[in-house]
């Protein structure tokens, strides 16, 4: 089953033509240029106005020297393009894809084909690391964040094995919030309504203790919306409703001359929306739209996350930076999926994990005339204790309800020592050299899963033990106390060379080697056989790459482009049977190319154009699941082609009122949920074909009146309606009778009242 949107989308051959013709790949789609976040350096020069101030490389820059494939994008840049979740987050960064089987609550990031593929278990770490405030995120069910009261997000494309560590394989995202400023008060509320009888507010407030010394910032943020999809299922709730609540509160002391920085940021959050909008068993899509559903068992996605981190930084010298960053985050999900789309007892999961981390970091900068240099050490653990309910409807036998039930807890440590630094050759050339050494330690322990009868509401009686058990399941006694156990660890050097080159003009070049490592991970979603749960290889990736970024036209225009080729060894995906049995394995070896433009051109003061285009090719050249040879297939959620453009045009400016349009359109090309394509393995039931997402283009605006400090907003989201899916999964290959695909969200719109003091 295929969802394609017709839509005319004249903008894309010119989108190509302009990429290619100024060479653009990286700029920053911002408005000003922000506070840099971590003092360890000053930038290497002033940045210009309109340019943003980044960390990428643990030191302040401007986005235009860092020689990395970089998307620097400001607040007021996600708010332009509506991009109000970190789910959103594609529409403004050039070969991302975000996928999901839960809606907003746990997107999975794909970069440059690199992603979480078909696995869906709440224990597997993302490929793209994903940090708050410079802290590493484990948990994926923490990253479906909502977007506020932030500084700018960088998002780094490519392995950032180096300075951001383990589990970057396809690059990171960094979501950087606002601080207090240490000078004055300020502040924002925004309140709005939309369709789907959704309201929004926002509010921030920060007031200066003692100038220049101590300030305090709180934010808080909240949307409660109906569902978007409409269950006509007899007194069934609608899927994607919205129900969120986040708060944030950041301390920053600067006690004058002592040459410390403290910033204390401490976040808690918790969302409550319906189940994703789920296309399951045919029959029972008779008579409906498309973004109509029939479910008898709609779930809800309920997460938690909450956390606390303080950056403390001491400057010893002009040239030598101390930085410590200790954090601990924790959170839990309990979600109950309805994953067969239908108004009967088929199947239904209850997805229920518990997480903690504590991680810390120091690091010392250092820098002069001719050598920038950061070194640093790294210890993390993280704990995710999962308790996985699964009810199959005529499990046992025809109208005989039944189930497993699953439980395990997986520890992971992590201890590492990094360096990388940046030594000017000449004026003008620039060699980068660093390194990393990790060692990874996990543990799977107390797991046990056992064979019920019952489910869908009514009570589990427990039939027989499934884990430990390496036989078919219903062979082995149940035993309450039977546990199985197991270890993994692995040890990797990962690594970044580099040469970069900037002109007098500003322009600068750069060619780089990268080498990016994800751990080895357990297999999380063997539940009906021990057999299944196995500890795999660590990822790994040889990335090269080479790229131009500068400016041009009287500086008028800020543009960057780069070009990449990858060796990707092992990646980590399930191989699915009919048990149904999953099973964790390698992909031997992938190979991945392609290159990608941002462009930002601003000719006046009234009128602003951005755009973005990532070509890609991503294919399998070794691979085999259920017996069937998978050798050139694309890699899943790795579209050839992705693209934006939007623009910035002052309708009004009479000095007072200022009436600014902001239209843009993001597109993605044809891409696969699954490593077969449309293979379909030998003696299964598969239908790969419906597991497919066709080159769709969405459309979205906004129009902003803005007068003295009030601000008044409408937008629209999705203003064609194009019917898209944001995830597909196998389930004909586990024996069951259909696919699971999840819709997307249709055209929303609304309005808002800011004020700001």
């Amino acid at each position: 089953m295929k969802a394609s949107v017709r839509a005319p989308f004249h903008g894309l051959a010119s989108l190509a033509a302009l990429a290619t013709a100024t060479m653009v790949a990286n700029p920053a789609l911002a408005d000003d240029a922000p506070a840099a976040q971590d003092p360890a350096a000053a930038p290497t020069s002033a940045p210009a106005v309109g340019e943003i101030v980044v960390t990428a490389q643990r030191r302040a820059q401007s986005v235009m020297d860092v020689p990395l494939a970089i998307s620097a994008v400001s607040a007021q840049g996600l708010a332009a393009k509506g991009v109000t979740n970190s789910a959103n987050l594609a529409q403004a960064v050039p070969n991302l894809q975000v996928s999901t089987n839960f809606g907003a609550a746990q997107p999975n990031f794909s970069m440059r084909g690199i992603s979480v593929a078909n696995e869906y278990n709440s224990n597997q770490v993302s490929p793209v690391g994903v940090y708050m405030d410079d802290v590493y995120l484990a948990a994926r069910a923490s990253h479906g964040m909502g977007l506020f009261d932030l500084d700018r997000v960088e998002v780094l494309r490519g392995p950032q094995g180096t300075l951001f560590g383990r589990n970057t394989t396809g690059g990171a995202i960094n979501f950087i919030t606002r601080a207090p400023s240490l000078s004055g008060s300020n502040g924002y509320a925004e309140v709005g309504y939309g369709n789907f009888n959704t309201f929004t507010a926002q509010a921030a407030a920060e007031t200066t203790l003692a100038d220049d010394q101590v300030g305090l910032r709180a934010a808080v943020n909240y949307v409660k919306g109906d569902g978007q999809i409409h269950n006509v299922y007899p007194g069934g709730r609608d899927a994607m409703s919205q129900d969120t609540l986040q708060g944030r509160v950041a301390l920053r002391i600067k006690p004058t001359g002592s040459g410390l920085d403290i910033k204390i940021r401490a976040y808690a959050g918790r969302d409550n929306p319906t189940g994703a909008g789920t296309i399951g068993l045919q029959s029972a899509r008779a008579g409906l739209g498309f973004f109509d559903i029939n479910e008898k068992n709609l779930g809800q996605f309920r997460t938690r996350a909450w956390g606390v981190a303080a950056n403390v930084s001491y400057e010893l010298s002009p040239a030598v930076t101390l930085t410590s960053i200790t954090s601990y985050d924790g959170g839990s999900l309990d979600m109950g999926q309805n994953a067969d789309g239908a108004p009967a007892d088929i199947l239904y999961i209850n997805w229920k994990s518990n997480f903690r981390q504590f991680a810390e970091e120091a690091r010392v900068n250092y820098s002069s005339d001719k050598l920038k240099l950061v070194a640093g050490v790294f210890y993390g653990w993280d704990r995710t204790i999962t308790d996985n309910d699964f009810n199959i409807g005529s499990a046992l036998g025809a109208g005989v309800n039944g189930g497993f039930f699953q439980h395990f807890r997986q520890s992971r440590f992590s201890i590492a020592g990094f360096t990388q630094g940046d030594y000017s050759l000449t004026r003008n050339l620039t060699l980068t050299l660093g390194g990393r050494y990790t060692s990874d330690k996990a543990r799977y322990r107390d797991g046990y899963a056992y064979l019920f009868a019952g489910g869908f509401g009514a009570g589990e009686t427990p039939l027989a033990t499934t884990v430990p058990c390496v036989t078919a399941a219903g062979t082995c006694a149940y035993d309450p106390t039977a546990r199985y156990n197991l270890d993994g660890n692995n040890n990797a050097f990962t690594g970044r060379a580099a040469l970069s080159y900037k002109w007098d003009s500003g322009m600068l070049a750069y060619v780089s080697y990268n080498r990016g490592y994800r751990s080895g991970a357990f297999n999380g979603g063997s539940y009906t056989s021990s057999a299944g749960i196995n500890f795999v290889k660590p990822e790994t990736v040889n990335a090269y790459e080479v790229g131009l970024k500068g400016r041009a036209l009287d500086r008028t225009l800020s543009f960057s482009t780069a070009a990449f080729y990858y060796d990707y060894s092992n990646q980590q995906l399930q191989d699915t049977r009919p048990g149904p049995v999953s099973i964790l394995v390698n992909a031997p070896k992938s190979e991945i190319y392609g290159a990608e433009g941002e462009f930002t051109w601003t000719p006046s003061n009234r009128f602003s154009i951005n755009g973005s285009i990532g070509l890609l090719h991503a294919k399998y050249k070794e691979l085999t699941l259920q017996g069937t040879n998978l050798a050139g297939n694309d890699l899943p959620f790795a579209p050839h082609v992705t693209a934006q453009i939007g623009a910035d045009v002052v309708l009004l400016d009479s000095g007072v009122d200022r009436v600014t349009l902001s239209p843009n359109v993001a597109y993605a090309g044809h891409q696969y949920f699954t490593p077969f394509n449309l293979t379909n393995a030998a003696g299964t039931a598969q239908n790969n074909a419906e597991l497919q997402q066709d080159a769709n283009a969405k459309v979205n605006g906004q129009i902003t009146w803005q007068h003295a400090n009030l601000q008044l907003r409408a937008w629209i989201k999705n203003a064609f309606n194009a019917r898209t899916y944001a995830y597909g999964l196998d389930l004909r290959g586990a024996g069951f009778p259909y696919n699971f695909l999840v819709q997307s969200a249709p055209r929303t719109f609304g309005a808002s009242a800011k004020v700001t003091f």
